[in-house]
């Protein structure tokens, strides 16, 4: 029975987030063709290669594509209500600009929405996680190419028709903010960062802003019933001290990153974004028919949320922080992970209160989890990993979220990142792992791909049937 003890309304959503290309594997399976994350074998911010190569762990990932079948079946044995996951265009349109989809990456999305179905979760569907076709970098220089607008309507147009009645959540773009920091990740973009004028830059990220925008059009049209959110990185940002110009270090800092939800909230760029792009001698191709698009907006804005940052307008105090690549300075009242990213449960508060009070939509927070090295051990003769950092941190990030309920922002759901273990898109490291679900995969590309409940497992089973009532 649920609690009633709890700040979480009734029908709030619980469930875990992935990407296609952390999970799935079976890279040149089905039709599929290559994508940018099958020439990325070193993560974010690291040089692409030619073509794929064996010491890439996401050619294999942890073979979703076969098991997909045990791995939402254990989902559903946490009680999972939503699976985020994410399509992946190359599977549907193997170059990204085919004149027809693959049949058979059409068929693996119907398998697997069936699955969902069959155990009552809701898919809430990504339709572009940094997953661009290859083929649309090499031959268009990704999003800087208006043609990509497009060429995403008619991937997007095929798999609303497909999924109608089997979808009602769909995002458009995965961390659409990001584009600004990992162009080749976030907007398929060949051109190295060191050489990519701001003007190619913004103009990148406005023609996905316009094909967000096209695809809530086409959503409200053909998928009656549908929502469809935006997604971006949400990381507050402190100044550094109360120094004024830390201040307003901050405030500019901030903007870039709510510039991108203003305009899919708001239907038009805000006079800050105005300003920067005067400042700095940026005139964007934006036409009438562009002006009109951007008027349809989202019906709920979602996010990821894993850290804050801080920001100062000192030059001497700027000192980067590890494994942020959205910048800032550290808080030296923070403690990090292992892998640099600083811990701020009470952040998550603060940017729901930030985020609802600034466009008053609904939220959902669809990625948040720590990535941790965590170790397989026996425990009364079964195999486990006692990961009670985990399950401290999570309960520390969803009591400031049944906070924020209180506060009186409307959250719709939490998806942590990742419910099973998977490859780091950061990193592309298999140790640096997030699930409640340890899988036998190491960096080295060795191990059986055995999947084993890890302690955490059974904790946030208890945090879903209770609707958040256990969290302590």
């Amino acid at each position: 029975m649920t609690s009633t003890n709890t700040p979480f309304p009734p029908g709030f959503l619980w469930g875990g987030a992935t990407a296609a290309n952390q999970i799935e594997g079976g890279y040149a399976e089905g039709g599929k063709g290559l994508s940018i994350q099958d020439v990325m074998p070193r993560g974010i911010m690291a040089p692409r290669v030619d073509r794929p190569t064996p010491d890439n762990l996401k050619l294999e990932a942890i073979d979703f594509y076969h098991r997909y079948a045990e791995d939402i079946a254990l989902f559903a044995e946490m009680g999972f209500t939503v699976f985020r996951l994410s399509i992946a265009w190359s599977r549907i349109f193997p170059n990204g600009d085919d004149a027809e989809p693959n049949e058979e990456g059409l068929a693996f999305y119907d398998r697997v929405f069936g699955e969902c179905a069959k155990h009552g979760i809701e898919p809430l569907v990504t339709l572009s996680h940094y997953e661009t076709p290859l083929n649309l970098t090499e031959k268009y220089n990704g999003w800087v190419s208006r043609d990509l607008i497009g060429l995403y309507e008619r991937y997007v147009r095929t798999v609303f028709e497909r999924y109608r009645g089997k979808v009602t959540y769909w995002l458009t773009f995965n961390e659409i903010n990001s584009v600004l920091h990992a162009p080749l990740m976030s907007g398929g973009i060949g051109t190295p960062k060191e050489q990519l004028s701001e003007q190619d830059l913004f103009q990148a990220a406005h023609h996905e802003l316009v094909a967000s925008a096209l695809a809530t059009r086409i959503a409200h049209e053909v998928l009656p019933g549908s929502q469809v959110g935006c997604m971006v990185i949400a990381a507050p940002i402190y100044p550094l001290t109360p120094d004024p110009t830390d201040v307003v270090a901050a405030m500019e800092a901030d903007h870039a990153n709510l510039m991108f939800s203003d305009v899919h909230v708001r239907g038009a760029y805000p006079g800050y974004a105005l300003r920067y792009l005067r400042d700095h001698g940026i005139e964007l191709d934006i036409t009438e028919a562009d002006r009109e698009l951007l008027t349809h907006t989202v019906d709920f804005v979602s996010f990821s949320y894993y850290m804050s940052v801080c920001e100062t307008g000192d030059p001497a105090k700027k000192i980067a922080g590890a494994g942020n690549i959205m910048g800032g300075v550290p808080n030296p009242t923070l403690p990090a992970s292992e892998w640099g990213w600083q811990i701020d449960p009470t952040g998550l508060r603060v940017v729901l209160n930030q985020f609802w009070d600034r466009w008053q939509k609904p939220l959902f927070i669809v990625e948040n989890g720590l990535g941790a090295k965590d170790e397989l051990v026996e425990v009364g003769g079964v195999k486990t990993v006692v990961d009670d950092y985990r399950i401290a941190y999570l309960n520390d990030h969803l009591v400031q979220v049944g906070q924020a309920i209180a506060d009186g922002v409307q959250v719709m759901g939490y998806t942590s990142w990742g419910p099973i273990d998977l490859v780091s898109a950061s990193t592309a490291q298999m140790s640096k792992r997030y699930g409640f679900i340890y899988v036998d995969r190491n960096d080295d590309g060795s191990g059986t791909l055995a999947r084993y409940r890890k302690k955490s497992f059974g904790w946030y089973a208890d945090v879903i049937r209770t609707n958040g009532a256990s969290l302590a």
